[in-house]
């Protein structure tokens, strides 16, 4: 059986590591590496990824799957979702909302998180048997039980259905929450959800490294976290909220 609250506190090391050097050295690292399209890969993604396996790998012998090198291993039993650095774009240009994701997953399913956003000061953590906490102190999702009382956080896909047909069910569907946000970052709109800031989280095109320390960080405050099906580097469709809510496609 492994040791959660030891494992828990070996990814924190080893996100605020990463968070520090990706605060201090952010102008050298603000040099262009490869660019997908509208995906942009930096210099400090490779560095923080880098750091974070290292000292992953020096604290114990479990796989691998990280967003810039893939799958270190096999996905079957323990395995360590690593993204070093959600929400790039915010952090070239100098928006708040970015930070380091890591999760630990027994067979697939996430099982404790930590997420850090270097910039705010803010690290959130949990997982089984252990608390939810924001800067150790607990952290627990909202009371709002309708959609209409309800903040909702999402993103927008480039492959999004944009004809007017699919913005129009797009509209419909948005119609439905009080209000609707867009922060750029999959990890810290799921930590927003874990303090009660937002009150669901939902997107389609995620990565499990995207998402996987806000779902078992979410479970651990009182709320839900629910993915599609897929190979461990397959694009998904997470939903994220406070167990309240009424389910949305295509988990409804």
């Amino acid at each position: 059986m492994p040791d959660h609250a030891a494992l828990l506190a070996l990814a924190v090391t080893a996100a605020k590591a990463a968070g520090k050097e990706l605060a201090a050295r952010k102008e050298a690292f603000l040099c262009f590496d490869l660019t997908f399209g509208r995906e942009i890969m930096l210099i400090a993604v490779r560095a923080s990824e880098a750091m974070i396996l290292s000292i992953l790998r020096d604290g114990a012998d479990i796989d691998i799957l990280a967003e810039e090198s893939g799958l270190h291993g096999t996905p079957d039993g323990l395995l360590w979702a690593v993204d070093p650095l959600d929400g790039s774009e915010n952090y070239i240009r100098h928006s708040p909302n970015c930070g380091v994701s890591i999760a630990l997953l027994n067979h697939g399913e996430p099982i404790l998180g930590v997420i850090h956003n270097f910039n705010l000061g803010e690290t959130w953590t949990g997982g089984v048997d252990l608390p939810a906490e924001l800067n150790g102190k607990a952290a627990s999702v909202s009371e709002v039980y309708d959609t209409k009382d309800a903040v909702l956080f999402t993103g927008l896909p480039v492959n999004a259905d944009y004809s007017p047909d699919g913005l129009a069910k797009m509209g419909q569907s948005f119609s439905r929450w009080r209000k609707i946000r867009m922060i750029g970052s999959a990890a810290i709109a799921a930590a927003n959800v874990v303090s009660g800031r937002a009150d669901c989280y939902t997107e389609s095109g995620c990565k499990l490294w995207d998402v996987a320390a806000g779902m078992a960080i979410v479970r651990a405050a009182g709320g839900r976290a629910l993915i599609t099906d897929g190979a461990p580097d397959a694009p998904r469709t997470i939903y994220i909220d406070n167990g309240k809510l009424p389910l949305v496609e295509p988990f409804a």
